[in-house]
Parts: structure tokens; sequence; C-alpha cells
């Protein structure tokens, strides 16, 4: 099940609680972001879909995401702001779990429906409609992407 699968993703986030304090503020390579920031942002979209998508579909509405970089600007900067490595990882455990928790209660009519995301009716990649399961699936692959980003940095360590 999709939702399942969104919702593993928290088995492996709360593994970072072993990272050591100073490779959890390092950026895993030149120019990227810190494991820190990346978990941040995972978690603003989190909050993004749960605040703003999840109602917008309710309500029959299209979904409308932010400009990407302003937003994962305000992620980074989160990071940055003093919150520890424990409480960023808790916090986004608990929005992953809220989010998940949203998702399992919908209607699956609702979750299927067809909806315009930022005024595009389909995925210019893959021409599927969109919809907020798809949106899901797309989340998850962005949650791998960024997983496996940490996985080689740590592993590289």
């Amino acid at each position: 099940m999709i939702i399942q699968e969104f919702q593993n993703f928290t088995s492996w986030v709360i593994n970072l609680n072993k990272v050591e304090k100073e490779l959890w503020s390092v950026p895993i390579s030149e120019g990227k972001w810190t494991t820190s920031e990346i978990i941040a942002h995972i978690m603003n979209w989190d909050n993004y879909l749960l605040s703003e998508i999840i109602p917008a579909v309710k309500d029959g509405m299209a979904m409308t995401f932010p400009d990407f970089n302003e937003f994962n600007q305000m992620a980074s900067d989160y990071a940055q702001s003093g919150i520890s490595q424990t409480s960023l990882i808790k916090e986004t455990i608990q929005k992953r779990d809220l989010l998940t928790k949203e998702l399992l209660n919908m209607p699956v009519e609702v979750l299927t429906r067809h909806t315009n995301a930022n005024g595009v009716a389909s995925c210019p990649h893959t021409g599927e409609p969109y919809s907020l399961i798809y949106i899901i699936k797309e989340f998850i692959d962005h949650d791998r992407h960024h997983q496996n980003q940490i996985i080689q940095f740590l592993e590289g360590k």
C-alpha cells in the first residue's frame, strides 16, 4: 500500500538519532545541504501537504505548490535555527505520522480524484493525471532520493 510505504520512512528517520552530532550538521558534499537540512526539508514538505494540499483536495480544489527554492530555504533556515538533532527527528516523525493518519482516513475517491497541480493536469514526465495519491508516490521517490544521499554520505565517513 502506497500510504504504508510513505509511513515507513519514519523507521529510517528514527535511526538518524545514532548519527554523530558532528556529522549531523556537515554538508553531505560540497555545495549540498547537511543531514539536518535535508530532514527539515522533508518535514517542511510534509507540513505543507498536511496544512495546504490535503485541505484543498478534500474541498475539491486544485493543488498549489509554492516556489520550491524559497520554500526549501525556509527548511534550511529552520535546521540552522538551533533545533537539536533529537527534536528535529522527533518533529519529523510526528509530522509524518499525522500526515499518514490523515491520508489513511481519506476516502479512496478523494485520494485518487484527478486534480491540477499548479495549473497542470498531468505529470510532464509520466503523463499520468495528478491526484493526491500520485503526489504521495512522488514524495516517496523524493524521500528515497534524499535517504540515499544521506546513506552514501554516512557510509563514506
